[in-house]
């Protein structure tokens, strides 16, 4: 299958650190910048709503060519679980999810183009949208990883780790 017909991909590390530890970290979008290589800030449009399913966040995203704001509704906040939001509120869907094992938690990123996303590509770039879409995708697909092996960074370097002092 080629790239450009990938729809969904995920990939796991595993973290030093327990699954409530690791949904803390993942589920609070302004630090969402530390760890993403494309996605520079997040903020939530209501504080008061701030990690609730149905809450509303905003990202700053910038690469070399381009630099863009998308908005994101949570769609799965099960603390130790799983932490998910739609891009758009249909378009895309991201998910950090947490599975304990050992001493430690496999961490799981996932990344879904919905319905919904192709064909606001296809109506917005039209001949182009394959290509736009191969893009979008090569994005997530050397994103994820690298975006895994920040988050363990910071979690074991931090009072998250366990056998770790707690600030």
């Amino acid at each position: 299958m080629s790239e450009a017909r990938i729809r969904s991909h995920q990939e796991s590390i595993v973290v030093e650190a327990s699954p409530d530890a690791l949904y803390d970290l993942v589920s609070d979008v302004s630090r969402t910048g530390s760890w993403s290589p494309v996605c520079k800030e997040c903020w939530w449009d209501e504080e008061a709503e701030a990690g609730k399913v149905g809450a509303w966040f905003t990202g700053r995203n910038e690469l070399p060519h381009r630099s863009w704001q998308t908005r994101s509704q949570v769609v799965m906040a099960e603390r130790g679980r799983e932490f998910a939001w739609v891009v758009g509120g249909r378009f895309v869907r991201w998910s950090f999810s947490m599975a304990p094992t050992g001493t430690g938690t496999v961490l799981t990123e996932s990344w879904e183009f919905l319905p919904a996303g192709i064909a606001m590509f296809e109506e917005r770039f039209g001949d182009e949208a394959e290509a736009e879409i191969a893009e979008r995708t090569q994005q997530a697909l050397d994103g994820i990883p690298r975006t895994l092996v920040a988050i363990k960074r910071i979690a074991e370097s931090s009072s998250l780790a366990p056998g770790q002092p707690r600030s």
